[in-house]
């Protein structure tokens, strides 16, 4: 096991946390990817008829649009809920895609199998991202494509900031996440360092595009409340000592704050910067 891997995985929520969440994560969070999955897709010139690799796909915000593009998609995760979710929804939809139980950093995919690899807020997260990296490379043919889409700043992150304002203002003392244990989701944050982990695993002409959001909806403080604790356990685990009453709490404070910011009239949209890598094998 690699330093990094040590003591990133005193930050990890286990594949029951996951599995906990993805409900939650299905039914607020996925949907809206698509956008975003789209502009991935179209940086690493993803076509019809082309093998499509997803990692650590959750229940499917990049898969689904990948396969809804014509591709033949495998979509992996290592919460075997997510997947369950995911098939469900391949199913209804009649596409051309299979989601499997997998572990991202040991992908049980042969060499040179896919034309392009992505992940979308999976593989930003992982306990040791350069090794999951190395494996999104391995899996894809010689000339194909590996992106990966993460969060950039943390400071601009609005929905979260706005999540941890509510919060405080019914639990003052609470302090969030801790400024010298930095949340994983923001391991690639600096472009430049997300370039240099793309080259690191071995690819080549890699673009780090930083001209998409994340843009998140919302109309009500419950909305908000159901999109940040399914987007990853990290949020549920910070406030898992609060009583309903308060989760009630902040959760009318959240109303009152959309309606304040939003005028009432229309919904709430909060941005996140992102990070897109891409590069060629």
């Amino acid at each position: 096991m690699t330093d990094l891997q040590r003591e990133s995985e005193q930050h990890t929520a286990p594949v029951e946390a996951w599995d906990a969440i993805a409900a939650l994560y299905d039914e607020h969070v996925a949907p809206g990817e698509s956008e975003l999955a789209t502009a991935g897709l179209r940086l690493a010139g993803l076509r019809a008829g082309e093998e499509f690799l997803d990692v650590a796909a959750g229940t499917g915000g990049l898969s689904l649009p990948a396969a809804r593009l014509g591709a033949k998609v495998l979509a992996t995760d290592w919460s075997p809920k997510m997947i369950e979710h995911f098939n469900a929804r391949v199913a209804a939809e009649g596409l051309d895609a299979e989601g499997r139980v997998m572990d991202c950093h040991a992908l049980d995919v042969p060499d040179d199998s896919f034309d392009v690899t992505g992940s979308q807020f999976g593989v930003m997260l992982v306990p040791d991202q350069p090794q999951a990296l190395r494996e999104m490379v391995r899996v894809t043919k010689p000339g194909g494509r590996v992106f990966l889409i993460a969060y950039g700043n943390l400071r601009e992150f609005q929905a979260l900031h706005f999540f941890i304002s509510a919060v405080q203002a019914v639990v003052p003392d609470f302090e969030g996440p801790a400024d010298d244990e930095p949340m994983l989701e923001f391991q690639v944050a600096d472009p430049e360092v997300l370039r240099r982990r793309l080259i690191d695993a071995g690819l080549t002409d890699v673009i780090v595009d930083t001209s998409n959001q994340e843009r998140i909806s919302v109309w009500t403080g419950q909305q908000l409340w159901d999109w940040t604790i399914g987007s990853n356990p990290i949020p549920g685990q910070l406030v898992a000592d609060l009583t309903d009453r308060q989760r009630e709490d902040i959760i009318r404070v959240l109303d009152g704050m959309i309606r304040e910011r939003s005028g009432g009239k229309d919904p709430l949209v909060l941005t996140a910067p992102l990070n897109i890598g891409v590069g060629t094998k």
